[in-house]
């Protein structure tokens, strides 16, 4: 009898601790981050930074149809664990020439062929789901889910429910709305990268990466000071919408997210950790989490800077011919590319019918341009409408051989479900296959595609330059918004080079072909090295720029990949300085928002030896005239300080050469 109480108290024991939640920890490779998960009745997480919790238990898990939850009493039947201490060489340098790719594994296998895994790096944690199940499955949704403590401050780009089409379809270009994230409006509807701050807390940036086959991320209001991921339904139904330019717009919608194999891992999930403003500004995790290109042969990729006329509608003044979209502008544009030491003169919407690539506008001679731009050794960029290349890829890329087409360009998706997804990795993959590089406006955010696509050079998904022409919503507080946030997720077209400028005061007429872009010329010209974008586009006015030969020179030598990249001073929405290296040279950059600064710039970063020096900054009476510049050489060596001093609005450019 006691025999039989003795193993009924065992069994029971063993009941209780069967249904106690397992608990499973992993830290960061210098044990300043920890994530725990907890499995029991559901899954969750937590994240720790120094032992101050920053992501508190937070909800995850996916549905599949038929009948399989993996988050509803989940079983966990293996565990694995491992340390990467690994580097990357990136095919384009967008920030760095070696990537250190470092951090810790925790992955969880459960019942059903589902399986959880947890990376944790110095610098952010990241989780995805993986399943190996046999067949197509459908995947009614995800849950993703980010909780925070009271107080906690978001910087978010509110999406505007468009009047033609539903809540997800998007541009992708918003200016930064910053809240309570305990009182933020339940109408929150947001695309990521979002940013988030407490109180003596490291900053946190949510994202993602490896979107492929699936729909990406939004982001609504969770419980209290929580966020969750929302999905784009599957489109049943697209039509065909728009006037000039025309798109698909998804009008009915399944009841699942995704159709997709069994076999194979979903998008990962990021917490990028910043203790330091700074610290945004040089994460790579999304990078590093997105997979290796599918092709070996790089050679035919060639960054660099372009002309871009869709702003100022070629309205050029000053010429000896009638500017428009003709052959004789054109080649104008190729022979300022030649001269200023530019790689690519683009061709943007107009060259053809929008609708159909081969009914070339009348005054444009295809032959004669591509011929004079290859005689000059310069690239051309042709722009295409989603819906078109879509219909005519194969006879387009035929004929774009033909011409020595270099860059594709691509515009109006306007969506991140399934379907756009599925279009964007077939739009790349064709192009890498006739060895044609690419870029792609109207899209959602990177999110690593440059590593998979190295022949993507170039994303939007940016308020950028354009906004000039119709709002003040591009103006120098947005611009020193995007480096902390939107860069993080990869490279952005932005479009800068406006050459004519005013300041905060000064009354700006909006329209086009007349643009006028708020802070000054040389806040303009620091873009260039500030924002990453291996495919850096000029997007002022060619008249303007003529009669700035000196600047244009220096413009044409700034490359736009880099070996390495050093931030010297940096504060969210306020200003940044920073270096970064290509080959030998070394080439600084400063920007603010509408409080002048000024700083001394130690040049320690520098090796021994004498250098010589070009700076671009804003002139003396910058502040109430911003065209106002001043060009300066100088001799510098590692012991010497820059002086640096910006105009509301403000920017700053320096070329440093060893002698």
């Amino acid at each position: 009898m006691k025999k039989l109480i003795i193993c009924i108290i065992v069994f029971l024991c063993s009941i209780f601790l069967q249904a106690k939640a397992q608990k499973y920890e992993i830290t960061s490779p210098d044990r300043n981050i920890g994530v725990q998960v907890e499995i029991g009745k559901s899954i969750s997480y937590n994240v720790k930074y120094k032992d101050k919790v920053l992501i508190h238990p937070s909800g995850i898990s996916m549905f599949f149809q038929p009948d399989i939850f993996l988050g509803k009493d989940p079983v966990v039947s293996g565990t694995f664990t491992r340390f990467i201490n690994s580097k990357i060489i990136p095919v384009v340098k967008e920030k760095r020439a070696i990537i250190p790719d470092i951090y810790k594994e925790l992955i969880l296998r459960f019942n059903n062929h589902l399986e959880l895994q947890f990376r944790v790096y110095d610098d952010g944690v990241a989780y995805r789901f993986a399943t190996r199940l046999p067949g197509e499955i459908t995947v009614i949704d995800e849950l993703a889910s980010f909780n925070f403590q009271p107080g906690t401050v978001i910087f978010y780009p509110q999406v505007t429910k468009r009047t033609d089409a539903d809540i997800f379809h998007t541009s992708f270009e918003e200016p930064y709305s910053k809240a309570d994230l305990d009182t933020l409006s339940v109408d929150m509807f947001a695309f990521t990268p979002v940013l988030l701050q407490s109180e003596d807390l490291p900053k946190i940036l949510i994202t993602e990466s490896d979107i492929d086959d699936y729909p990406g991320m939004f982001l609504v209001k969770g419980n209290g000071s929580g966020l969750k991921g929302r999905f784009a339904p599957y489109p049943l139904k697209e039509i065909v919408s728009g006037g000039g330019f025309k798109q698909k717009l998804a009008v009915e919608r399944a009841s699942y997210i995704a159709k997709t194999k069994g076999t194979r891992t979903y998008p990962w999930r990021i917490i990028a950790i910043a203790p330091s403003d700074a610290d945004l500004l040089i994460n790579d995790l999304v990078y590093r989490l997105a997979p290796d290109p599918g092709f070996s042969d790089f050679s035919w990729l060639k960054p660099g800077k372009s002309t871009e006329e869709w702003i100022t509608g070629l309205n050029l003044y000053k010429v000896d011919f009638e500017a428009g979209l003709n052959t004789q502008t054109y080649k104008y544009y190729v022979d300022f590319a030649a001269r200023f030491g530019f790689q690519y003169v683009m061709l943007d919407a107009g060259w053809s019918d929008v609708n159909d690539l081969f009914n070339i506008t009348p005054g444009m001679d295809m032959e004669e341009i591509t011929g004079y731009a290859k005689k000059k050794g310069i690239g051309l960029i042709l722009w295409t409408q989603a819906l078109t290349i879509e219909k005519q890829m194969e006879q387009a890329f035929q004929q774009f051989k033909k011409w020595d087409i270099k860059i594709v360009m691509t515009d109006f998706i306007d969506r991140n479900d399934q379907i756009a997804i599925n279009f964007l990795h077939r739009f790349a993959g064709e192009c890498a296959s006739n060895k044609f590089m690419c870029m792609i406006h109207g899209a959602p955010i990177p999110a690593g595609f440059s590593r998979t696509y190295p022949n993507m050079l170039a994303r939007e998904s940016v308020l950028g330059s354009e906004y000039n022409v119709w709002s003040s919503k591009a103006n120098p507080q947005h611009d020193l918004m995007l480096p902390f946030i939107r860069m993080v997720a990869g490279p952005m077209d932005y479009e800068p080079g406006i050459l004519q400028n005013a300041t905060k005061e000064q009354t700006v007429k909006m329209g086009f072909e007349k643009v006028i872009a708020q802070g000054t010329s040389m806040h303009q010209i620091a873009m260039f090295i500030v924002y990453e974008s291996p495919l850096q586009l000029f997007s002022g006015n060619l008249s303007d720029a003529v009669r700035e030969p000196e600047l244009m020179e220096l413009l044409g030598k700034i490359p736009t990949v880099w070996d390495e990249t050093i931030i010297l001073d940096a504060q969210l929405g306020k200003y940044i300085v920073e270096a970064r290296r290509n080959g030998d040279n070394w080439y600084l950059a400063a920007m603010n928002d509408w409080t002048p600064q000024k700083f001394s710039v130690a040049l320690g970063f520098l090796k021994d030896g004498a250098y010589q020096v070009e700076t671009a900054s804003d002139g003396i009476n910058a502040s109430r005239n911003p065209q106002d510049y001043r060009l300066r050489k100088s001799e510098v060596t590692q012991k010497d300080t820059l002086t640096v001093k910006l105009a509301p609005g403000g920017g700053f450019i320096a070329r440093i050469l060893k002698n």
